[in-house]
């Protein structure tokens, strides 16, 4: 029987609150131009009241990578912890309209759900407040381990690994997947998380995950050097699948058997936004594995998810990513 998802994702759920801002309302609030800060629960809330005219949009690295795999027409659930308000139903509505599963139970009580405030000034810039709250709940309960039997990969956001009962929850997650003949893939989601886990991450590494997403300076720091040729030889030396993604260079591929592809990233009129970018070449890398295609097709299935994201602003497809594909040959 063919397994009923592509990929489970795991991540932070977090609501985008985009508003356009004046440098005035920055100097009020206290936001630090162009820069990403966590604010806690009061501050969060007097933001909101402050902002007109917002855009809401449900949010997450690994969420946006769920929204870019059902755009390109790959079937994914995603487990992430919102609360029962209006931001949390709000973001279990928006994934299931697009066609991505979501029944993580909502919390009652506590933190409500995690939103960041994106300022756009004038001048493009984008200043964001970020409160953590309901999704630093996940717990090993919100482990759907029917749905991990049930899928072809399991995907991690690295950023769970900040807190003790998410890291758990992934323990769980990761075994499940072990015991379904699951693959494990996983991003690394920023340079400072790795220094921050770097040793728990290298350990996953030796048993746990088959496939492992970094840009060049995620990978840079895994391996602690500061040469990416460096970091591309480790790569090739580890036995699982690495994607590391280089910008406008494009990306590396080595696997296994320590061969290497290098792909050109897809060519675009003008760079708007680069929010997701990353986020978006897994979720084409992904759906090309799932469909058992080339690793190069894989990497072109990123390169084109990722060339559509940033061509306008949010982190989440505008345009039919499916659509996209077979325009380019590799649908």
């Amino acid at each position: 029987m063919s397994p009923r998802y592509d990929v489970v994702g795991i991540g932070n759920a977090i609501v985008d609150v985009i508003f356009a801002a004046s440098d005035e309302f920055l100097l009020t609030h206290k936001i630090a131009k162009g820069a990403m800060m966590l604010v806690d629960e009061f501050r969060a809330g007097t933001l909101l009241e402050g902002i007109k005219d917002a855009r809401e949009t449900s949010g997450g690295s690994a969420g946006n990578t769920m929204a870019g795999l059902a755009s390109l027409g790959g079937k994914g659930l995603f487990i992430g912890k919102v609360k029962d308000d209006r931001l949390g139903l709000g973001f279990a509505t928006e994934l299931q309209s697009i066609g991505c599963d979501f029944r993580t139970a909502m919390a009652k009580n506590g933190p409500s759900t995690a939103y960041c405030a994106i300022a756009v000034t004038p001048d493009g810039q984008r200043s964001m407040s970020t409160y953590l709250g309901a999704c630093r709940e996940l717990r090993s309960e919100d482990i759907d381990l029917d749905a991990i039997a049930a899928s072809r990969f399991i995907y991690i956001e690295g950023y769970l690994w900040d807190a003790e009962e998410s890291k758990a929850a992934i323990r769980k997650a990761i075994a499940a997947a072990k015991k379904a003949g699951a693959k494990v893939a996983m991003t690394l989601s920023d340079a400072f998380c790795v220094g921050r886990f770097r040793e728990e991450f290298l350990k996953l590494m030796e048993s746990d995950i088959d496939v492992l997403f970094a840009n060049e300076d995620e990978a840079k720091s895994l391996f602690e050097t500061d040469d990416f040729d460096t970091a591309l030889q480790k790569a090739r030396a580890w036995k699982g699948l690495m994607a590391i993604t280089r910008s406008a260079k494009g990306c590396v591929i080595a696997d296994a058997s320590g061969e290497v592809h290098v792909l050109d990233a897809e060519r675009i009129a003008k760079v708007v936004d680069t929010t997701g970018a990353g986020d978006q070449f897994a979720a084409g890398f992904l759906f090309g594995l799932s469909r058992d295609k080339s690793l190069r097709d894989c990497g072109r299935l990123g390169a084109i998810a990722a060339a559509e994201v940033i061509s306008h602003f949010g982190a989440r497809p505008e345009t039919s990513l499916s659509t996209l594909a077979a325009k380019a040959g590799v649908g």
